[in-house]
């Protein structure tokens, strides 16, 4: 697909994607992450024939017009979504495939010096939250999901939901819905529920004497306290 055709295909993706759009003066001014994406398109095709500072230059300007930085040496495929987009960080070696969705504050980085494949692959049709940091040479699966504010630094397989700091697999075989964001599941409340049942058990137990489980408690108490200890000094 030539250049042009790919340009007109993203203006017209905003339209498959965000149902707040009223008219061509709400997508000339309000949508940075469409415009970043025009750019970038722009600055590969010079990078890969080898005017590399321009290119550099060009996306250097988009950041400070948009707030989003894109190396123009990252491979970004069909139909890519950036909402909203302040803040979107896409690495030199990252790849990401078609119809897949980024939020803003969103970082696809490194971590690693190492020259090679150091950034994130993204599947076709996957969702990446809010904040999202994804990190280092990993994949991130088809249609898989990544919760806002996660940092993800393993793979995650396809049709997944991975949430947390460091993000883990919660949920798998999900339909592909990309924007079920109400559905994922609430894991802090899913501990505490956890917590609240098990201290009812064993406050059970200590009303019944059990002498190894107060003794126990009691070791508790002390390794408790010395934690309280540390985190004031």
């Amino acid at each position: 697909m030539g250049l042009f055709s790919e340009i007109k295909e993203d203006f017209s993706n905003v339209y498959q994607n965000d149902p707040a759009i009223q008219s061509r003066t709400d997508f000339l001014f309000n949508y940075p992450g469409v415009w970043a994406v025009v750019w970038y398109r722009i600055a590969h095709r010079l990078y890969r024939r080898g005017f590399k500072r321009l290119s550099r230059m060009m996306m250097g300007v988009n950041m400070l017009l948009t707030n989003i930085d894109i190396h123009p040496a990252a491979r970004i495929g069909r139909r890519v979504f950036i909402d909203h987009g302040f803040g979107v960080v896409i690495g030199e070696t990252t790849i990401i495939e078609e119809d897949v969705v980024i939020y803003q504050g969103v970082t696809l980085g490194g971590v690693s010096l190492d020259v090679g494949k150091r950034h994130p692959t993204i599947r076709n049709g996957a969702v990446i939250g809010a904040g999202a940091k994804v990190l280092g040479n990993i994949t991130i699966g088809s249609y898989a999901k990544v919760g806002a504010n996660s940092v993800v630094v393993r793979d995650v397989s396809e049709c997944s939901t991975a949430i947390g700091i460091p993000a883990h697999v919660i949920e798998k075989g999900r339909d592909k819905d990309q924007f079920s964001h109400n559905k994922l599941p609430d894991i802090n409340k899913e501990l505490f529920e956890y917590l609240i049942k098990r201290v009812a058990v064993l406050e059970h137990a200590v009303m019944k004497n059990n002498k190894e489980i107060i003794d126990e408690d009691i070791k508790l108490d002390h390794i408790y306290e010395s934690f309280l200890k540390a985190m004031k000094n």
